[in-house]
């Protein structure tokens, strides 16, 4: 199995760059105002008691460049975990370099040597340059499936 040497697990000392690329993110999917995450939350997620959240970092010139923040999902009907991909996301000066490639690869990885059997993730529909790169690997649209969400008001009515 080929490690790309350029991505490797987060570290503590990565999380404000980490927090950084995900504002980058926000911002390119014309949402900057919705993202709230601070590097005190992040940090608990990935470094706490309980970590339900992990990230695997892309370098670029010893900077941190890249990242894809994930967790662990699970099928009934196959009976194993697989990963569920958040944010995967890439500085624009850096892209065209193999970084998104490299943090997929590291994903499909960890679900080979841990026996997951699924690698899944959201894209928006109008982010043409991201399917046509997913689909280049070999991924492919599950379109008979809608994500629904709970948030805000709702969830707080629902939930109280």
């Amino acid at each position: 199995m080929h490690i790309d040497e350029r991505v490797r697990r987060a570290r503590r000392e990565d999380v404000p760059a980490i927090v950084e690329l995900v504002y980058g993110l926000a911002d390119y999917e014309r949402a900057p105002d919705e993202c709230h995450l601070t590097a005190a939350q992040l940090e608990t997620a990935l470094f706490g008691d309980a970590p339900a959240v992990f990230c695997h970092v892309a370098e670029h010139e010893g900077e941190v460049a890249g990242c894809a923040l994930w967790f662990l999902s699970f099928s009934t009907w196959r009976g194993v975990h697989g990963i569920y991909l958040e944010d995967l996301f890439v500085r624009p000066e850096t892209r065209g370099t193999g970084l998104g490639k490299a943090l997929l690869t590291a994903l499909a990885q960890e679900c080979v040597t841990n026996g997951y059997e699924r690698l899944e993730w959201s894209v928006l529909n109008w982010n043409t340059p991201a399917i046509d790169f997913y689909k280049s690997l070999g991924a492919g649209p599950q379109d008979e499936w809608m994500v629904y969400r709970l948030t805000d008001d709702a969830l707080t009515q629902l939930g109280s």
